[in-house]
């Protein structure tokens, strides 16, 4: 029997952050992993301009990046499993967290031209 589609049952929302988070976590410039406990901190969190975000080398839409500043959103992953706070406004994504399949991998990342 294939394994189960987002288990955690996450809402859209939630699923969008976490694959952007996931990108982020992978960019050596944005991630930073911790070795004795595989949970990659997240150094800093993009913030929009007009109407996209610049997430590692992709141009995202803001709307698809607007979980990234909704608090609600980090509690969830947080409960779930995903996500524990790194200081006092810092996240990081736990071994589950990357590793969850999202369903979403490129659907709405594009290159960015600038």
């Amino acid at each position: 029997m294939p394994p189960k589609k987002n288990p955690l049952k996450l809402n859209k929302l939630q699923l969008r952050t976490l694959a952007l988070a996931q990108v982020l976590a992978r960019d050596s410039e944005t991630g930073f992993k911790d070795e004795a406990t595989g949970n990659v901190a997240l150094m800093s969190l993009p913030h929009g301009h007009g109407n996209h975000v610049h997430v590692g080398g992709f141009t995202v839409s803001s709307k698809d990046a607007s979980g990234f500043s909704n608090p609600a959103v980090w509690t969830v992953l947080e409960r779930k499993g995903l996500s524990r706070p790194e200081g006092p406004t810092g996240i990081s994504l736990t071994p589950a967290a990357l590793d969850y399949d999202t369903g979403l991998g490129d659907r709405f990342l594009a290159p960015s031209d600038h």
